[in-house]
């Protein structure tokens, strides 16, 4: 027994046998290491899901919620929520929606007092807001977006029966792109169809666009500029033209 006990003393003594336990010991620990990453990092985990599409600013209940397993690593590459009861009673922002299916990330998540207003919290003060009614084709196939510049055409016959056509008002700043429900048409993908742009004008001018809307004969046209557009708002030369026209058609109501 003393002989097994000396043998096994020198065996350990020796460098050599040292410095291969000390490696061993090493490819143990680095393999421990290395085994706990990967399953940490494939470990499938439950995450909630939209179980229906969820439109922009609605509000996330339980009952759209669902479960699905995903793999962990993707993870730590998006912001994505994890537990339910950080979407339980908060809204889609503006902008966007949750697809039936989808995930629910961050940013597409906020509470009710943090949805943007509407677009009339945007009017100036001493305006009015209108709502001019579009088509795909008059917002140039929805490519006109809020916050985008336009000016206002005008189209209707003189009287002789002519045809005139002619700007009537520049650079006004599109609020609102919406459709006939009065839903965004850009919180889907793609988008809904326009039916109407919002934007505001003072009040002389919104009861002229008002009168010029319900003629017979008369269209008002969007006509869309690029983001470089400068020019000041205001009516211009034709504006007396179409004002006096409009008016020779239409009653004036004393205040």
């Amino acid at each position: 027994m003393g002989n097994i006990i000396n043998a096994i003393k020198k065996f350990i003594s020796n460098k050599n046998t040292v410095t291969i336990l000390g490696v061993l010991a090493g490819i143990v620990v680095l393999w421990g290491f290395y085994s706990y990453r990967v399953n940490k990092a494939t470990t499938p985990i439950k995450v909630p899901y939209a179980k229906e599409v969820i439109s922009a600013a609605s509000e996330i209940t339980q009952d759209v919620i669902g479960y699905a397993e995903i793999n962990s690593k993707f993870l730590s590459t998006a912001d994505i929520i994890q537990n339910a009861n950080e979407l339980i009673g908060k809204y889609v922002t503006t902008g966007t929606s949750i697809p039936k299916g989808g995930l629910f990330y961050r940013e597409q998540v906020v509470e009710k007092g943090d949805l943007p207003n509407t677009f009339i919290s945007n009017i100036e003060d001493g305006n009015t807001a209108f709502s001019l009614e579009v088509n795909n084709h008059t917002t140039y196939g929805n490519a006109i977006y809020p916050g985008d510049k336009i000016d206002l055409y005008m189209e209707a016959n003189d009287e002789s029966g002519k045809l005139v056509y002619g700007k009537f008002i520049e650079s006004i700043t599109v609020l609102a792109v919406r459709d006939s429900t009065g839903r965004n048409v850009f919180d889907t993908n793609p988008p809904r169809t326009p039916s109407e742009l919002a934007f505001s004008v003072d009040n002389d001018m919104y009861t002229l666009l008002y009168k010029a809307s319900r003629l017979s004969g008369v269209k008002i046209v969007p006509v869309p500029r690029n983001e470089n557009y400068t020019t000041e708002g205001g009516s211009v030369k034709t504006y007396e033209y179409f004002k006096n026209l409009i008016e020779a058609r239409t009653g004036v109501v004393e205040e």
